[in-house]
């Protein structure tokens, strides 16, 4: 009877640790809807009607700024490419350009990171549309040790740093870390 309890122990514990899977936090997806806010290391394409020399393409440095010529360092981080755009038209028209026609665009975003069982964990770059699943492709896949169906991701969302299980159909967004688990068995 002892040994027939601890089988039936053993197998529920197995059975818990086997379903490791947990809904993704509702900010996952929330982030998702959202417009999209720079950050270091994400490359601006400014472009200024009419200035051929102030068009060009800027890089967020880690300190969340970008020069830009005639107007000096601008706090890109946390702002929209629009609200980007409507920052440097007011600081031009301060002085330098009478009625300046300003837009911006993401160029090359931010890298996203894939760790853990992957053939080749590194650094990669982000593609729009992205998701669990592309990154890993692009990572050399899984390795045979790899949990497949679902993988850590770590995300800043509104300054704060998330963690948490998603799907391997979950989207990515740049600045993403994907960490996949070994199974057990």
């Amino acid at each position: 009877m002892r040994s027939r309890l601890t089988v039936v122990f053993a197998s529920l514990a197995l059975l818990a640790s086997c379903s490791s899977y947990k809904k993704p936090e509702p900010a996952f997806h929330e982030e998702l809807v959202q417009p999209y806010t720079l950050a270091a290391s994400d490359e601006v394409r400014v472009i200024v009607f009419g200035q051929p020399d102030l068009s060009n393409t800027y890089k967020v440095d880690q300190g969340g700024s970008l020069a830009f010529p005639l107007i000096g360092q601008i706090k890109a981080t946390g702002k929209t490419p629009r609200q980007l755009a409507h920052i440097i038209r007011a600081r031009l028209k301060n002085g330098f350009i009478r009625d300046p026609d300003v837009s911006v665009e993401v160029a090359v975003y931010r890298p996203i990171f894939i760790m853990g069982e992957v053939k080749n964990a590194g650094q990669y770059a982000y593609l729009p549309g992205m998701t669990v699943q592309n990154a890993v492709a692009t990572a050399g896949g899984f390795t045979a040790r790899a949990r497949q169906q679902d993988v850590d991701l770590t995300r800043q969302i509104s300054g704060e740093v998330t963690n948490g299980p998603v799907p391997i159909t979950a989207p990515v967004r740049p600045g993403d870390t994907l960490y996949v688990h070994e199974r057990l068995f």
